[in-house]
Parts: structure tokens; sequence; C-alpha cells
């Protein structure tokens, strides 16, 4: 089994240059000299003692991920996003836990991974009480809280990073009233995150610039297991939406994944889509190109959103007098077949 000094001798440099290399300490380094220890670290089939590294620097080559459910693709598409970052870009694995937006769980979590040597975090909820990240952001845990914003601390504890829903949301109802729709329904969990508050914020606003009608339209799911059953709530909230007094005639879901089970729904009842009912989703996950229509939706730039958290992380880790700070990434829409004019707009 080959060990560093192996590597250092097939590359012909110090092992120093060897360890630089494994943890990402390549600032300084000659294009040559990387290209020269890379090749060797793959010609031996080299891989660094990572119980040795934790027993001597109390860290693991690790980043924590606490998501909502991956019950929900579009978390799924997130952690692939951030793994692949993490990896690329630091040579760090990431692990991965299903917290349900639940407090006590995302702490349960960051205190198991801290044990294990891990010092950075990610997390998803958007819940407005971050008070359980505080004491291990005090601890030294670097924190980086997805799809939510700051709340304005006297000295922040945490990174924000999020795509402007506002802005999102606002381009779905634009896009709608510009295919001619003056009643559009907006679907989303009753429960309460940052994230949906926004969305709707948005599209409140768009509606009221164009002097459309807008519906809210909400539904219940099990407590803390909303996202693991958004396809089905979207697919109950078809007949609602259908028995609505405004009739409307354009429909936004919340994310995709709801969108999905609301087409299911509407077709369920005989619709033909989408020529008697539009529909966006908010997400842009690759598995709206393959619905029947496929879905437009309000795309997030997620790969952007995943750089910047994986970055964060390690910039604070290598600068802890790095202040935390708040990034914020506009959407874009992504058209496809599922919004067309309403029936009477539509030309013989």
């Amino acid at each position: 089994m080959s060990n560093i000094n192996d590597v250092a001798k097939l590359a012909k440099v110090s092992i120093s240059t060897v360890s630089n290399v494994l943890n990402g300490r390549t600032g300084q380094m000659s294009e040559a000299t990387l290209e020269r220890v890379q090749r060797a670290v793959e010609k031996l089939g080299y891989r660094p003692n990572q119980a040795a590294r934790q027993l001597k620097t109390g860290e693991a080559s690790m980043i924590g991920l606490l998501v909502p459910s991956l019950g929900n693709p579009s978390y799924g598409v997130v952690a692939r996003e951030i793994e692949l970052a993490a990896l690329d870009r630091y040579g760090y694995r990431v692990v991965v836990a299903n917290t349900y937006r639940d407090p006590r769980h995302e702490r349960a979590f960051i205190d198991d991974m801290a044990a294990q040597g891990v010092r950075g975090v990610i997390v998803i909820s958007s819940l407005s009480d971050e008070s359980h990240l505080e004491e291990p952001a005090a601890r030294g845990m670097v924190a980086v809280s997805y799809d939510s914003h700051s709340r304005r601390n006297a000295r922040p504890l945490l990174d924000y990073v999020s795509a402007d829903n506002v802005a999102g949301a606002k381009q779905a109802v634009e896009y709608l009233i510009e295919l001619g729709h003056r009643t559009i329904a907006f679907l989303t969990p009753a429960s309460w995150t940052f994230s949906r508050e926004e969305k709707r914020d948005g599209f409140a606003a768009a509606i009221d610039v164009a002097g459309a009608r807008g519906v809210i339209i909400e539904g219940e799911v099990t407590p803390g297991y909303a996202d693991a059953e958004m396809a089905e709530l979207g697919q109950s909230l078809a007949k609602k939406l259908l028995r609505h007094r405004a009739k409307p005639t354009a429909a936004i879901a919340i994310n995709d994944i709801m969108a999905i089970g609301l087409i299911a729904g509407l077709k369920s009842e005989g619709l033909s889509l989408p020529a008697d009912m539009s529909i966006i989703g908010m997400d842009g996950i690759p598995l709206g190109a393959f619905t029947a229509p496929p879905l437009t939706t309000v795309k997030l730039p997620v790969p952007e959103l995943a750089r910047t958290m994986v970055d964060r992380i390690m910039l604070r880790l290598k600068k802890p007098e790095t202040t935390p700070a708040e990034f914020r990434f506009a959407p874009s829409l992504l058209v496809r077949g599922s919004a067309v004019p309403p029936a009477k707009s539509k030309r013989s």
C-alpha cells in the first residue's frame, strides 16, 4: 500500500508539497507541480489516512448537509451540486441527514457531526427560529443557512445563501399575465417558512401591479413531513382549484414536485393540459422536463448556490475571522409547454 512518501518520491517533490495538494492548499503552487502530484496520486492509487488526519487536526474532510427530506427531489438536486463542489474544489465529502425541519433533529445531527470532526454544515430549513444553531456556531461550527435570510443579528453567526424567491414568483406571474391570464392561483402548504412567505409576497406584488385577481389555495400536510408529501398535496389540491369560485385559468405551485402532483390531479379530473389550465412550478428540477406537458418553471441557479455555500464554509474554516455574509441569486424562467394562453384568448 502506497504512502505519502511514495507519492512525493514519484512526483519529485517534498512531502509537505504533497500534503498541501491533498488539503487543497494549492494557491501558490505552479500548475506543473500540481499536475505531477495529482498524476502520482492517481498512478499509485494513494488514499490519505483520514483517521490519522483527524487524530492530528481534530477535523474530518467532510461537510454536513441537513435537508428537510430527500423525499423531495429538489433537495437531491441541491445535495448533488454541493457534493460536486465540495469534492472537486476541496476534496471534501458530504454527509447528508434528513431533519424534517425539526430544530431538535438539526441540533442533534450537528452535535453528532461535530463529535466526528465535522466543522462545517449547510442547513436547509428556512425556519424563523435558528437559536438552536447559535451554540454550535459559537463553539466553532461554521454554518451556512440555505433558502433563508439574515435575522439582522448584531453579530451574525451564519452565512445566508438563497435564490431571490420574491423575484421568482413575480417572473411566473408576469409570464402568465403576458399570456393573457387574469385570474391566477398560488398553491402552497399551509405551514410557514421564509421561502414560502417570500414566494407568496412576490406573487401578491405581481398580481397587484397587473391589476389581476390572485387566489391563494392552501393544503394541510403531516407536520414535519410536508417536503416528502408535496406531490400528494398537489394532486389533492386539484379539486380545490377546480371548485374555487374565482375559476382560475392558471396556477403557480410552490415547487416543481407540487406542480407535478397537480398535473396528475387535474388530469384525473378530466382536464386537458395545458389547454384547460396552465401550470408553472418553482425549482427547475430535471424531472419537470419529462412531465406531460413539460413543466414551465422558475429555475434556481443551483450550481452557483452550491458553490457559494461550499466556498463560504471553506473560507471561514481557513479564516475564522471572516464575517458571515448574505448572498442572493436571481432565478430565471424556464419556458416549456405547461403554460399557454387561456382558451378564450387563443386565436382561431
